[in-house]
């Protein structure tokens, strides 16, 4: 009986291994299909879902319900699963290379249980090459089976958008593989249970991990362009939003708009590409600068609000800024490589007063993640106000709300560009 039949009729277990942002929603989409183990190292994230409590705060307890699944952090409970999914992170070190360690010590730990006839599918972000190169010798290596003669490996790259409640896992086509034919046809009917937009079958493991790993190199890349043209169009005092506006009146022009660009994605993904493009002798020249100039956003503002605070009159060392919003994106929690940090620590190397605010992000994590925790209240007579992430709870504050809270000559910087139009009376900056 092959493994999509067994999973359909209960006599095997599906395992996602590493619940986070993008484990924990698969887990449970598939376990309303069929019987899950959810396995995740962290305990106390083991016990919060348990109770129904997603820790990344992306799902209510009602996404739980009908859920046939069981959380664990016991490697004896995945000893009689026989599809293993692996969703941990992928991060990059602070030399900006690779770091799949996360993912190394996940097929470690699948290694330990992998039996004969097993299926082990990867949805972490790698570079090509990664799935077969590094995390097969390794489930070899702790199972002492043979790839393809033993057990089947495929790649299906995660597509999950935190925060977005439009664009959900059931609702974006999947990308699967396999290392044969039929593995590659097992796990798309497999995801083809919990995915109704449909699964497009790559036709190799290496074409699926070059697929994901250039959607996002492809919108930092066309980010990058939009934000070195909204500094050369501050140069020349021109809105970098109505140029836009007015070249997006043509049919073909891609609608991309200026900004910091962080996360766990496009902040991220990028150097995996290149990581692998320079093992091979290549040099990637687009993608590194495009990299280049987003990784110095952050700091651009910061040194441009300082220059215009100096401008107005007001020393660095007596200003007062506040910055609101901490997390990568608009509606979450995630602080996960956010560039408000580049911002604040600009601001803060000028030895001016920085009070950061945000409805979503916790202040134990941002202090224990970049030394700075949120205040507990907005103070008055800011000299500068920068709305760098556009909460919906910032998205409809109206002039006058920003007027009591800046100083007389104080400026409104919007990052975002969600006041422009709006703001009449108040000096205001945009990129």
């Amino acid at each position: 009986m092959k493994i999509y039949d067994q999973l359909i009729e209960q006599k095997a277990e599906l395992a996602v291994i590493g619940l986070g942002y993008v484990g924990l929603p698969i887990a449970l989409e598939f376990a309303r299909k069929i019987k899950v183990i959810g396995f995740d190292i962290n305990l106390s994230r083991v016990e919060m879902m348990k109770n129904n409590i997603d820790p990344s705060n992306e799902l209510v307890a009602s996404d739980f319900e009908g859920c046939n699944i069981e959380f664990t952090n016991n490697l004896e409970d995945l000893k009689n699963v026989k599809f293993f999914v692996v969703a941990v992170p992928t991060p990059i070190d602070q030399s900006k290379e690779p770091n799949i360690k996360p993912l190394l010590s996940a097929s470690k730990t699948v290694g330990q249980v992998l039996k004969k006839g097993d299926y082990v599918v990867y949805e972490s972000t790698v570079y090509p090459g990664c799935t077969e190169e590094d995390c097969v010798p390794v489930l070899e290596k702790e199972s002492g089976l043979v790839f393809n003669q033993d057990f089947k490996v495929g790649y299906s790259p995660e597509r999950i958008n935190p925060g977005d409640k439009e664009h959900t896992l059931s609702s974006i086509v999947k990308v699967s593989s396999g290392c044969d034919a039929e593995s590659a046809e097992e796990i798309a009917k497999t995801y083809e249970l919990v995915v109704a937009a449909g699964v497009h079958r790559a036709s190799s493991i290496k074409v699926a991990e070059a697929a994901k790993i250039i959607e996002n190199t492809q919108r930092d890349v066309n980010i990058a362009l939009i934000n070195e043209l909204s500094m050369i169009f501050n140069k020349m005092d021109i809105n970098t939003y109505e140029v836009l506006e007015a070249a997006g009146t043509k049919w073909n022009f891609l609608k991309f708009q200026p900004g910091l660009v962080g996360g766990h994605c496009i902040g991220v993904d990028p150097y995996y590409l290149t990581h692998k493009a320079k093992e091979l002798g290549y040099h990637a020249k687009i993608i590194n600068s495009g990299r280049a100039v987003n990784d110095a956003m952050g700091a651009h503002v910061g040194r441009t609000v300082a220059k215009k605070i100096i401008a107005s009159g007001t020393s660095m060392m007596d200003a007062k800024v506040l910055v609101m919003g901490a997390t990568f994106k608009e509606d979450v929690s995630d602080i996960r490589n956010s560039k408000v940090v580049d911002v604040i620590n600009e601001l803060k190397s000028f030895s001016c007063r920085v009070d950061v605010v945000d409805p979503h992000a916790d202040t134990n994590e941002l202090k224990e993640e970049y030394g700075f925790e949120l205040v507990d209240e907005m103070a008055d007579q800011y000299n500068a106000v920068i709305v760098a992430v556009n909460h919906h709870e910032y998205t409809i504050m109206k002039e006058q709300d920003f007027k009591k809270i800046l100083s007389s000559n104080g400026i409104l910087v919007d990052i975002k560009g969600i006041f422009r139009n709006r703001i009449k009376e108040t000096d205001y900056w945009t990129l």
